[in-house]
């Protein structure tokens, strides 16, 4: 699980880990983490922590916020980066396992699959050689929902053009950290790609899209730190 060391003139204050989805930074009491410092707005930063990711977003606060030295906006955050709020630092220390991709520089090392917490959830059992169920036992209430299509992407530009990616996992990043990066999630009602990092945004059929999940429809045309790939459904 990854946290976050507080720390103000070198002295730490406590460490914070990230269990919560949402954990929220700011002078307000009703914050996750507050630190009552005029330099922190009320409301100052949010960090979003899906699977073993997780993005720091300053929320319009009046002195922003630094990571590593650099005032962001949104930032994909990677083992030992410093967030700075004033006089306060908070360092982010990720999983071992998250490390190795941190590192990474190039487009297609930088494709991270994260590990499936369920993944032997959707596979249904052969049944060869099952018992057959009780003549009394009740039938569902309901029919078994359909299993969703396996997403996938094609690349079509730069080095890696031709590539195919199948998308069976819950969350899959991509992009390059420091230049643009974004977030495919696999959800009962369908794929969803996300914003996460990056002073422009993905485009989607040629739109940009907004900071909001945006619904991947059949062959559609995304395009991540200028590379193109379709996403598609096999059947």
């Amino acid at each position: 699980m990854a946290k976050l060391i507080l720390s103000m003139d070198g002295l730490v204050l406590k460490e914070i880990p990230l269990v919560k989805e949402r954990t929220t930074i700011g002078r307000k009491p009703h914050n996750d983490i507050q630190i009552d410092n005029l330099a922190v707005s009320g409301e100052h930063a949010v960090i979003v922590t899906i699977l073993n990711d997780s993005f720091l977003e300053d929320l319009g606060s009046t002195n922003g916020t630094l990571v590593n030295g650099n005032n962001v906006k949104k930032h994909f955050l990677q083992n030992n980066d410093i967030i700075e709020l004033g006089k306060y630092k908070l360092k982010y220390v990720a999983e071992a396992g998250q490390q190795a991709a941190a590192a990474a520089a190039d487009f297609e090392k930088t494709m991270v699959l994260r590990p499936a917490a369920m993944k032997a959830a959707m596979q249904q059992p052969s049944g060869a050689g099952a018992a057959p169920a009780p003549a009394a036992a009740p039938a569902p209430a309901t029919p078994p929902r359909p299993a969703q299509p396996l997403g996938a992407i094609q690349i079509l530009s730069g080095g890696n053009a031709g590539k195919e990616l199948e998308l069976s996992k819950p969350l899959t990043t991509l992009g390059k950290p420091g230049v643009q990066v974004a977030v495919l999630t696999r959800r009962p009602q369908g794929y969803f790609i996300t914003s996460v990092e990056g002073t422009s945004h993905p485009t989607v059929n040629g739109q940009t899209i907004g900071t909001a999940p945006h619904p991947l429809r059949d062959h559609d045309l995304i395009e991540i730190a200028g590379v193109k790939m379709e996403f598609f459904l096999k059947g």
